[in-house]
């Protein structure tokens, strides 16, 4: 999930307890060049005012369109976009290269127990957890489940009237120590809609780091904040740059003791052999633990500049993600 999903849960929220009508809708399924994956959120009002999206543009802008015109009225109902077949297809748009969406609209009233559902799905995502949203075609009722997380993602065959929602926490990502590596690291991540948070308990750092808005700065050992309960869930990434073994090593003795499902560290290929050896000899790590962690860290690039290194080490990120996506759907 990213931030700009959890945002829309929480308009929703807002509209809902304001008395209005909201339709929330839910990317299904994609076919092709598509710009959206399953589980991509936007919620709407019958003004047309709305936050977040499905497509790069087109989409939204016909999907609207039909709404202010009284489209619609279902408690939940699944419309197409784009393709070749004609069943259920709107042939006002067309996506690229034969791509195809499909899209749960859902109508919720605001006197309806939908934003009681809401508020608990947000509160549980805030702590780290995902639920299945269970919803029926014919009556559009909802239901919420625990599951595993790992990372939104949609269960539906065609034709069937129950469509299972997986709605997992938002990425995630750590930074174990500043650097200007960390720096570039961050501002990536955010244009990416991961949730920053970077642990440095060095009091210069604290006093002169200039990290851009919406990164969460905590002044303690990264290696402390990683032991606390609820940190980390598989859609967190952990990654280290400082070349301070002190901060580096902790750091990654504590990571692979969590259920963070990226873990990697920064170093040449001679210094990641000797950490593997120290993390074995003094952090007594496994050699499965040691697999876990990516060292050196990112995409082989030829990456020099901070920001080059930074962009490897994203695109790892975002690649080991994906693949998990992948291997769950």
């Amino acid at each position: 999930m990213q931030n700009l999903d959890y945002r829309v849960i929480q308009q929703a929220i807002d509209w809902l307890e304001q008395g209005q009508t909201i339709w929330l809708c839910t990317v299904l399924s994609t076919f092709g060049s598509s710009p959206r994956e399953p589980g991509a959120m936007m919620v709407a009002k019958a003004d047309g005012a709305h936050v977040g999206s499905l497509s790069g543009g087109c989409v939204e802008e016909d999907f609207l369109d039909r709404l202010v015109q009284g489209e619609y009225t279902l408690p939940s109902v699944v419309i197409r976009y784009g393709g070749d077949s004609e069943e259920n297809r709107n042939p006002k748009v067309k996506l690229p290269c034969g791509g195809a969406l499909e899209v749960l609209v859902e109508k919720r009233s605001p006197e309806s127990h939908f934003v009681d559902q809401l508020r608990t799905l947000l509160q549980r995502l805030s702590s780290g957890e995902a639920l299945e949203r269970e919803v029926g075609l014919a009556g559009g009722n909802v239901s919420l489940h625990p599951v595993d997380d790992h990372g939104s993602r949609v269960i539906w065959e065609q034709g069937s009237e129950t469509i299972k929602i997986v709605v997992a926490p938002v990425a995630r990502l750590i930074l174990a120590g500043y650097s200007t590596v960390a720096d570039a690291c961050a501002r990536f991540a955010l244009g990416l809609g991961y949730e920053v948070v970077l642990c440095d308990p060095r009091e210069d750092i604290a006093g002169t780091h200039n990290l851009p808005e919406g990164v969460e700065f905590i002044p303690q050992l990264p290696s402390v904040y990683l032991g606390k309960d609820g940190a980390c869930a598989p859609s967190t990434a952990v990654v280290a740059t400082t070349h301070d073994p002190r901060i580096d090593d902790l750091a990654m003795m504590a990571a692979v003791k969590t259920p963070a499902g990226y873990i990697g560290v920064m170093g040449s290929m001679r210094t990641s052999k000797a950490r593997a050896e120290r993390l074995k000899r003094s952090g007594g790590l496994t050699e499965a633990e040691i697999q876990r962690i990516h060292m050196p860290v990112g995409v082989d690039i030829g990456s020099k500049t901070p920001a080059e290194i930074a962009l490897s080490i994203m695109a790892d990120v975002v690649r080991a993600r994906r693949q998990l996506f992948r291997a769950v759907n």
